[in-house]
């Protein structure tokens, strides 16, 4: 990895983007600030550069680069990056042009950063949630695709405007929802749709209670474990509906001591419960979402389940244990024991022959989908709007349901539990217009 100024290397092909990734945190590097060589999270390889050096590799992306704010990191990060990729990985290059300058400090670099893209690069957010809709927003106006970690944005007027934008702009805003590319999840959203009206859903999303230091930063200040937690679920909810049923009310509840005995001032535990009206029939349907990041260490990183009851029929779907069981001596979650329940279908770190395999993970696929969406668009073989009508991607346009759910979540969570309802232009859309609280 290199620092500013960018690279001048030219396209690997004439359809290879040059990507920005803005956030060079756990997610995106792998490297979380603190920890020690042996001691890395459970993504120690990371995601999101590991993917794009990946897809360099292919001929699908050209120029990387990153942005963060904190430039001091950097060297620790490429250090990171070597370990963990570079030495593990063959044949990937980890050229990454990098903002700011090494040993500088500077909140705004992203701005710096996406002045040296064009119109139809892509850029890749990966920041904390109250901070996605500012650089989103300036990604779209210089005309860049952008792929936004859920929540896109935390509110429903921003979630407007930034859609407005990117159709001004003809680019697609597209939210990383990997459970979109889970072949259970994909499986069971397609079998949902013979099972009638939704009548019931319940889903459970965590993480260790390590998770709340790994976030100290963030947790509680600029968002909460509901905003990134039950996103997953929310959306796909959302997206099993498709266009069938809408969300009409929130009433959220939440647990609190565990965060607030380390001075983190955040709940430990939230539940959104949410009424859901069937449009071709007027009957409802309701669900529960529970998100958490307060779990003792066990055998997965993030327990993750839901429970779907359709008007004719009923899916269960446990998304930590595939049946997949490892042992070894010294290693694992389970204190003493090294027992840990293994989901390659996430991503498959495990080198095969010295080089990376992990490209059918949905992990994976979740961001080569964007990419080669934003190819298709800049070629003209497809449209932005033709996307928004697949429905198979999670576009800007056919998810503002779910960020209506997460900001009535926090509306009422703020409110002391009092219900919110959600708003429509007419009986039959499924796009929210606002949020109002509930008179009883």
């Amino acid at each position: 990895m290199a620092d500013a100024p960018p690279s001048k290397k030219l396209k690997a092909a004439s359809t290879a983007l040059n990507v920005l990734m803005v956030g060079t945190g756990e997610y995106t590097t792998g490297y979380v600030a603190g920890q020690g060589e042996d001691d890395v999270s459970d993504k120690g390889a990371g995601v999101v550069a590991l993917v794009m050096f990946d897809l360099r590799s292919k001929g699908k992306v050209a120029r990387c680069g990153m942005a963060g704010v904190n430039g001091k990191k950097f060297p620790k990060i490429r250090k990171h990056m070597q370990r963990c990729i570079g030495d593990v990985y063959g044949g990937l290059d980890l050229e990454c042009d990098t903002y700011p300058a090494d040993g500088t400090v500077d909140s705004k670099a992203y701005l710096t950063a996406l002045d040296s893209y064009e119109k139809g690069d892509v850029a890749i957010i990966f920041t904390p949630d109250d901070t996605h809709f500012e650089i989103a927003m300036a990604a779209v106006e210089r005309g860049l695709h952008v792929m936004v970690t859920k929540p896109v944005v935390k509110t429903l007027a921003e979630h407007t405007a930034l859609l407005e934008a990117a159709k001004a702009k003809n680019v697609m805003v597209m939210v990383e929802v990997h459970k979109r590319f889970d072949p259970m999840y994909v499986d069971a959203r397609d079998r949902m749709a013979s099972l009638g009206g939704c009548s019931f859903m319940t889903a459970y999303m965590s993480q260790p209670k390590s998770q709340l230091e790994t976030f100290r930063a963030w947790a509680g200040k600029s968002s909460d474990i509901s905003y990134y937690l039950n996103s997953h679920h929310i959306d796909f909810h959302e997206w099993a509906m498709n266009g069938s049923a809408r969300p009409t009310r929130v009433t959220a509840t939440a647990s609190t001591g565990v965060a607030k005995a380390i001075d983190i001032d955040t709940e430990d535990t939230i539940t959104l419960t949410v009424e859901w009206l069937n449009l071709a029939d007027g009957t409802m349907g309701h669900a529960v979402y529970t998100s958490s990041w307060i779990s003792p260490k066990a055998d997965v990183h993030s327990q993750q389940r839901f429970f779907y009851m359709g008007q004719k029929g009923e899916i269960t779907v446990d998304q930590a244990h595939r049946g997949y069981y490892m042992c070894q001596d010294g290693e694992g979650a389970a204190p003493g024991t090294g027992l840990r329940s293994v989901n390659p279908l996430f991503m498959k770190y495990t080198p095969s022959a010295g080089k990376f395999s992990g490209q059918r993970g949905y992990g994976y696929l979740s961001f080569e989908a964007f990419v080669d969406a934003a190819t298709e668009i800049n070629s003209g073989a497809k449209s932005v709007a033709d996307f928004d009508a697949e429905n198979t991607l999670a576009t800007i346009a056919n998810t503002m349901g779910g960020t209506a759910i997460l900001e009535a979540g926090r509306l009422s969570l703020d409110a002391g539990g009092q219900p919110m309802d959600i708003l429509y232009a007419d009986d039959k859309t499924v796009h929210p217009t606002a949020i109002k609280a509930h008179v009883f």
